[in-house]
């Protein structure tokens, strides 16, 4: 396996959780080798090697560090991959089933399955069952029996565990928006005519020149209505989002959302929206920073089915070689909105 020194050494200095384990840093002065996010003092780069794994720093004379614990990385991922394994099959899913399962304690086991996934195990659980629940929801005749498919033990229990995260009821969400209200506006920006659209909840909705009729394809049975003095307000805060990327006061992160995938696609919307302005990612660091590392695929399919741009800032994945990469409203946008926040 080659390391690339550049990428790999940003990593250490920025002691990025999401490459331990693809990679050892051995420090010769000391003898020590450490994961990417030791939080020990930075040893000058003239002074470390790297290493593909800790065998292989062993195998040069290195020792584990004390501290950071290299060698329990692997151990780490496997305990996460069987909790994983059990939270899916239903079989195990409380803290204490978790820990027993795994060989930890369930209170060092969440830190764990924390750090890797970005949830709890608990939090994991109800992402997984929402997730079915819309599953569920797309193809079933009857929403009570989606509901119960998914395993909930009462359609009360759904709508409480839903509540404030799908945005629509439940009805709605299986049949366009029936029964929902989206307020919207086409505005012209910098960037060219940007659509934005809300329900009650937040944000559904931000493109690039698209007008009424494409929202009404993505939302054939909701109501549509141009927006209130309300909705005015919320605009006007997104349009000082996109033409001010990353100035103080005008962040796209505090803006509310109204969008729901499933549990892997919004653990790589919540890791884009946590990347600072000015700062990019390969599509392998957001699939790492979502929980799963080999899922590069996914996490550019995520990336596509974003429908707020800016807002769940995927303009700032790019290409592992460094190149822009592509942007579903042209390169030209994605560009000009990197070199916003860069600057």
């Amino acid at each position: 396996m080659r390391i690339d020194d550049r990428q790999a050494w940003a990593a250490v200095m920025r002691r990025d959780r999401t490459f331990d384990g693809q990679f050892v840093t051995g420090v010769l002065t000391t003898g020590i080798y450490c994961r990417p996010s030791c939080a020990a003092r930075h040893p000058a780069r003239k002074n470390v090697r790297l290493f593909v794994d800790g065998a292989a720093a062993r195998a040069a004379g290195l020792r584990a560090c004390k501290r950071c614990l290299p060698d329990d990385v692997s151990r780490d991922e496997a305990a996460v991959r069987a909790a994983i394994d059990a939270i899916r099959s239903g079989e195990s899913a409380t803290l204490a089933e978790l820990g027993a399962i795994t060989g930890y304690s369930p209170t060092h086991f969440s830190r764990v399955f924390k750090r890797a996934i970005g949830l709890s195990p608990a939090a994991f659980a109800r992402a997984l069952k929402e997730e079915r629940a819309r599953d569920a929801l797309s193809g079933a005749q009857r929403v009570t029996d989606a509901i119960y498919d998914a395993g909930y033990e009462a359609p009360s229990r759904f709508y409480a565990a839903m509540e404030g995260k799908m945005g629509m009821s439940a009805s709605a969400w299986k049949n366009g928006g029936q029964g929902v209200t989206i307020r919207w506006a086409a505005v012209d920006t910098t960037l060219g005519t940007m659509l934005v659209a809300a329900t009650e909840k937040g944000v559904c909705r931000l493109s690039f020149d698209e007008g009424e009729a494409d929202l009404r394809a993505r939302f054939p049975k909701a109501q549509l209505m141009q927006g209130d003095a309300g909705f005015a307000q919320l605009l006007t805060r997104v349009i000082d989002a996109v033409e001010q990327p990353g100035r103080a006061g005008l962040g796209a992160a505090d803006i509310p959302l109204d969008v729901a995938g499933t549990a892997f696609q919004e653990a790589c919307w919540r890791a884009l929206r946590e990347i600072p302005p000015g700062e990019t990612r390969s599509y392998s660091e957001l699939a790492a920073a979502a929980g799963n590392p080999k899922a590069v695929r996914a996490a550019g399919s995520a990336n596509g089915a974003n429908n707020v741009a800016v807002l769940i800032p995927c303009h700032r994945v790019i290409r592992s070689d460094g190149s822009t990469g592509g942007y579903a409203y042209g390169t030209a946008i994605k560009e000009e909105l990197l070199r916003r926040e860069q600057s």
